[in-house]
């Protein structure tokens, strides 16, 4: 069977693995595709699409995206969209100021707390310009603990939110950008704290209809740690609505060290590669929608 991942994450955010680290890994364990899908960033797609290549294995762009609804925080995986696209540059713009945003006064608020930190000492973490994941790497490397979470619960997000940093693109205006530029969009972890968790059944799915009604394409079928109910629901969902079936390990390395790429937890992910086909089709039709629109508005 040929499986896919279509979330993943490099060391561009908060992934253990380089780009084109990530391709060979897919390919030594078997995969026939995946998409890398770093946090509010794009910076590695185009090495892990090289090498992807190199490996003999279909890969598509993408980004993890995070985006504020209804007072909660989300993520949306995006996918296969024109990166040079100006619908999608001016989000692009928007995200990074807001990622990139008082670098040097996080750090203070981490040294603060008793860590041996200095802007200095984070810089040569950066993967371009300076950004919060940078300074994650950086205390990664300090071995603080055994996975990258405690960090952001611990030091970076509190410093983000005693700054007023903990603004995201709104989803009214994050899934129509995407939508311009040709990719689709996908509610990544409903069950998580960045999703729906806390809501009722039919509280998350009054949520579900008023995303999709936004422009909302999929829905993760499958993610590691879903329980049986949470598998059913996100089906049913997808059943209802007419949503993208998509899915994938959140594979990140040594940084969540339990999970493997494309296989979840003790290999309780298959993701079929239909999937892929069914995204990449997607895309295309909308390309040429948006293609068929700006010239019938040009006429």
């Amino acid at each position: 069977m040929n499986i896919i991942d279509l979330h993943v994450h490099s060391l561009v955010s908060d992934g253990s693995y380089t780009p084109h680290d990530l391709a060979r890994h897919a390919r030594e364990v078997g995969l026939s595709a995946f998409a890398l899908t770093d946090h509010d960033n794009i910076a590695g797609n185009e090495e892990a699409a090289a090498a992807a290549k190199e490996q003999g294995i279909d890969f598509i762009n993408g980004m993890e995206l995070t985006a504020d609804f209804m007072g909660r925080k989300l993520h949306i995986v995006c996918l296969g969209f024109d990166a040079e696209h100006p619908a999608f540059q001016k989000l692009y713009e928007r995200i990074r100021s807001v990622k990139e945003g008082k670098i040097p006064e996080i750090i203070d608020y981490v040294r603060a707390k008793g860590i041996d930190i200095s802007l200095e000492k984070v810089q040569p973490f950066a993967f371009g310009k300076l950004d919060r994941y940078a300074i994650m790497r950086y205390l990664v490397s300090l071995h603080l603990y055994d996975r990258a979470q405690p960090l952001w619960d611990n030091y970076l997000d509190p410093a983000v939110r005693e700054l007023g940093l903990d603004q995201n693109m709104p989803a009214e205006e994050a899934l129509p950008a995407i939508h311009a530029a040709g990719g689709v969009t996908s509610l990544a972890h409903f069950h998580k704290n960045i999703g729906l968790k806390g809501l009722s059944r039919a509280e998350q799915e009054e949520a579900i209809a008023r995303l999709h009604a936004l422009g909302l394409d999929g829905m993760e079928r499958w993610y590691p740690n879903y329980t049986a109910e949470d598998s059913a629901f996100a089906a049913h969902m997808i059943e209802k609505y007419g949503l993208l079936v998509t899915g994938g390990t959140d594979f990140h390395g040594s940084n969540r060290p339990q999970i493997e790429m494309g296989h979840g937890i003790a290999g309780n992910m298959a993701i079929p590669y239909e999937v892929y086909t069914k995204i990449i089709l997607t895309c295309k039709k909308f390309r040429k929608e948006q293609q068929e629109n700006a010239g019938a508005t040009a006429n």
